[in-house]
């Protein structure tokens, strides 16, 4: 798997995200592997690639919540 392939799930499922109470707690994982299903990418490669996305994702929105407090 190429990285672009990973970066273009993770920019694909940027809508797919789970949440409680509105608060970002990290991506759809199912929603992402059957988008990597469809397009033909590999589903292991896209899972282990989009856990170190979320990680930054939520690295991201940690950061950018506690700046506009």
């Amino acid at each position: 798997m190429e990285g672009w392939e990973a970066w273009d799930i993770a920019l694909r499922c940027a809508g797919q995200l789970r949440m409680a109470q509105f608060v970002v707690i990290g991506i759809d994982m199912n929603a992402a592997l059957k988008m990597a299903y469809a397009l033909g990418y590999r589903q292991k490669a896209v899972a282990e690639m989009l856990t170190a996305c979320e990680s930054g994702l939520m690295a991201a929105i940690t950061e950018r919540l506690s700046n506009q407090r």
